[in-house]
């Protein structure tokens, strides 16, 4: 899904005005924004909005509820079992088809998704504008289903501010390939190094490698010049390890793996001083744009 108005084309429309009225020189092009990323990459749930808007809170309720009434599993068990298959295979769903239980997976979308309460989530004007003001691709990067990703992105105010979106659909096709061992790591010293593996699971998702190499590959993204955002430190830490650099959201301690930590997204600026000064450099070369008047 692409739906953004990519900065290259705006950096060719300020040039055509500019080569038009004669105006072009080198002191404008030094003006265009220059940086070492040329994507960021953005987690959906609880990074684009804090985990105090209460809506994860409703998912886990969910989820619990159905693997009570639909796949008979004992309710006592529910809560350990639920938040041991999350830390394993990064969601709950992909630790449960990893144990056999088989279930269609737009049932599980609905029973889980479909009955939040979305109004939780408000339109975030000042999230949006921070997001237009920045002059790189943006891709969206979500385990959750596509109409989950659309609704969230609907009540934020945000639907028009990403240029693709990764999410559940897209990684998991019906002609999909089994996703590999989830490798577990530890720290030793500042490094990540690698201690075992988790069960196979026919769900790919974060935080598997397997996920972001497809990931990469469907939004043609080079990792060592993209800017990863999300909030679980296990997929900071795959991130890390394929090449991205990564900001830890909803905490400001930084850990292994962990590039950048903002306690909220609002704080990229501050944290990441050379987002920000693209941010000025963007509104200067549009100033310039909107100031030199076309004639026909």
């Amino acid at each position: 899904m692409a739906t953004g108005y990519s900065f290259k084309c705006l950096q060719t429309l300020f040039l055509f005005v500019l080569i038009q009225n004669g105006l072009y020189n080198m002191e404008y092009e030094n003006k265009l924004p220059e940086s070492k990323y040329e994507c960021l990459l953005f987690d959906v749930d609880d990074t684009l909005y804090p985990l105090s808007s209460g809506l994860s809170v409703e998912c886990t309720k969910n989820i619990k509820e159905y693997m009570v009434d639909r796949l008979d599993i004992e309710e006592s068990k529910v809560p350990e079992m639920c938040a041991r298959l999350y830390t394993d295979y990064g969601t709950t769903m992909a630790g449960l088809r990893a144990l056999g239980y088989d279930f269609d997976h737009d049932d599980y979308h609905r029973f889980v998704h479909g009955r939040l309460p979305y109004e939780y989530l408000q339109p975030d004007a000042y999230l949006r504008s921070l997001l237009n003001s920045l002059p790189i691709r943006k891709v969206i990067f979500s385990n959750a289903n596509e109409a989950h990703v659309a609704e969230v992105l609907g009540r934020l105010g945000l639907e028009d501010c990403f240029d693709d979106v990764i999410c559940f659909e897209t990684l998991n096709t019906q002609n999909q390939t089994t996703d590999a061992p989830i490798p577990t790591t530890s720290v030793v010293g500042d490094s990540l190094e690698p201690v075992g593996l988790v069960p196979t699971s026919p769900i790919v998702c974060k935080p598997s490698e397997n996920a972001f190499q497809l990931a990469f590959k469907m939004a043609n993204i080079n990792p060592h010049e993209t800017l990863f955002f999300d909030d679980s430190i296990r997929n900071i830490q795959t991130a890390k390890l394929t090449g991205l650099s990564t900001v830890l959201v909803g905490s400001s301690q930084r850990k292994s793996g962990v590039d950048y930590a903002l306690e909220s997204i609002h704080n990229i600026k501050e944290a990441l001083p050379e987002l920000g000064e693209l941010v000025n450099k963007s509104k200067d070369v549009r100033k310039i744009a909107i100031e030199t008047p076309v004639e026909a």
